[in-house]
Formats: structure tokens, C-alpha cells, sequence
């Protein structure tokens, strides 16, 4: 009888992405039950990916659009808030549903072999479902608003999406590996994501901080906000060389955060 050993990778291996291929049927089906589980057992359904921007959009607007009078660029403030918060909810809902991606499956890391990357990758693709759906109600904005976008900014939205892909599992890996030994990070991490969004162009135009814009410029995700309202609402021309840096800091981030995963992986179905 033929016995197999698995023994896991202490690094980086072009192997791993055979290996996520091999797997894809788990992947698909991980998605699927992810997407089932989220919106089994409410009332509304998958609607609950309509309500959450959308309420959160009219407290903006009501709050730093009606009474801060915040600035939109000449945009309708409902729509320039929004447009941010598409982006803005995919980043932070990936980020915290990876990092608590291996504590919430112990139950299967424990009991069977499979590629471990392929539960933070499968968190975050179900993203993807929540940001289709979320985005008719930007275009009834527009409809409502009267407000023509530009349509060919469209084009740059897989790139946007692609950069807070790599933006969210990067950081999510880093987290989810530590979140297996330390347990803090579920209690650390909406408190940052809460504060990390108000130092990202989100409710107002990064050019309301003048000549400290570039302190916003820090963050990756800001890059891809303006590119986006810049891209879709022509609020200004697209900054590529700010875009560029967003998309290669995010590469970065997911390659770091890609070798820590992999080099503590073959702790964590002994201490989670």
C-alpha cells in the first residue's frame, strides 16, 4: 500500500498555485457555502449587501454632506460619498472576513489537508457578489440625480478591484496568521479599520487637506478611491503615478503578507 506524506512548505512555492488549481472544485464550493451562510435564516436575503452601503451612505450625507457641509468635488454628495464606500466596504469587509478566516474554519484545518490559501481566497471572491449587487444603487443615484458618468471609466474598474484584492488579502493574511495564536486581532481590528477609514478619502475629497495631501497619499486605498471617482464621475484626471504606487504597495503587501501566511502554516492546526 502506497503512503503519502504531507509535510507543509516553510516558504513560497510556484507549486502552491498547481496546487490551488487542483483544488478548485473546494474553492467554488467554500464561495458558495460562504454566500449561503451569510444571508441564511433573514428576511431580507442578499438584500442585507444593498442595506449596509446604503444606510451607511445616508448618515454620511445627512451628517458631513447636510450639516458639515463637506465638499464633493461639484458631484451630488450622495453619489461622490458612495462611489467611495463601494470601494471602501469591499477593502475593509475583505480584510476582516480574512483575517478570521482560519479561527472560524478550525473545524475543517484540523480534521483534513487542503491548500490553507485557498480559505482567505474564497472570504474575499465572495466580495465580489456583495460589490455587483451594492452597485445598482449607484446607478440609481445617477438615474435619480440625473447625473451622467463617464462610461468608459468603467474600463479601469478591474484594475481598482484588482489593487484592493491585493490590498485585502495581503493584510488579511498577516492577520489571519497571527489571529491562530493571538486573539486580539478580532477585538484590535474593527478599531482600525474604523480609523483607517477616515484617514482614507472616503466621506470627503482628498483635496481638503491641501498641502498635506500626501500624508493621505500614505495610504494605498486612497490612490484607488480618487482613481475611481476621477475615473467614473470625472471629478479630475486619473493620477496614474499615485494609482501605480497604490498598485505596487498593495503587490508588496500581499507577497509579505503570502510568505508569513505560508511560513506559519504548518503551526496552525496544532494551536488553533
Amino acid at each position: 500500500m502506497k503512503t503519502t506524506i504531507i509535510k507543509p512548505k516553510k516558504t513560497f512555492n510556484w507549486n502552491d498555485f498547481k496546487e490551488i488549481w487542483q483544488y478548485k472544485e473546494l474553492l467554488y464550493f467554500l464561495t458558495w457555502r460562504d454566500i449561503k451562510v451569510r444571508y441564511k435564516q433573514t428576511a431580507i436575503g442578499i438584500l442585507w449587501a444593498l442595506f449596509q452601503p446604503f444606510m451607511t451612505m445616508v448618515v454620511f450625507t445627512i451628517f458631513f454632506g447636510g450639516l458639515a457641509k463637506m465638499p464633493s468635488d461639484g458631484i451630488p454628495y450622495p453619489i461622490f460619498v458612495y462611489t467611495g464606500l463601494l470601494i471602501w466596504q469591499f477593502f475593509s469587509s475583505s480584510l476582516s472576513d480574512v483575517s478570521n478566516c482560519l479561527v472560524s474554519n478550525k473545524g475543517i484545518i484540523t480534521k483534513v489537508y487542503f491548500p490553507r490559501i485557498i480559505l482567505p481566497i474564497s472570504s474575499t471572491v465572495t466580495k465580489f457578489v456583495d460589490f455587483s449587487i451594492a452597485s445598482t444603487i449607484l446607478i440609481v443615484m445617477m438615474i435619480y440625480y440625473k447625473y451622467t458618468p463617464n462610461l468608459s471609466g468603467l474600463l479601469i474598474l478591474p484594475l481598482l478591484l484588482l489593487i484592493t484584492f491585493m490590498a485585502s488579502v495581503g493584510g488579511g493574511l498577516f492577520l489571519a496568521s497571527i489571529n491562530v495564536k493571538y486573539r486580539d486581532v478580532r477585538y484590535v481590528l474593527p478599531f482600525f479599520i474604523s480609523i483607517m477609514m477616515y484617514l482614507t478619502p472616503v466621506i470627503y475629497p482628498a483635496s481638503i487637506v491641501g498641502k498635506y495631501s500626501w500624508i493621505l497619499a500614505i495610504n494605498p486605498m486612497t490612490g484607488v478611491i480618487k482613481a475611481a471617482r476621477a475615473a467614473l464621475l470625472e471629478t479630475a484626471p486619473v493620477n496614474w503615478t499615485l494609482l501605480l504606487i497604490s498598485g505596487v504597495a498593495c503587490l508588496i503587501l500581499l507577497l509579505v503578507g503570502f510568505y508569513f501566511f505560508k511560513k506559519t502554516e504548518r503551526y496552525f492546526a496544532d494551536i488553533i
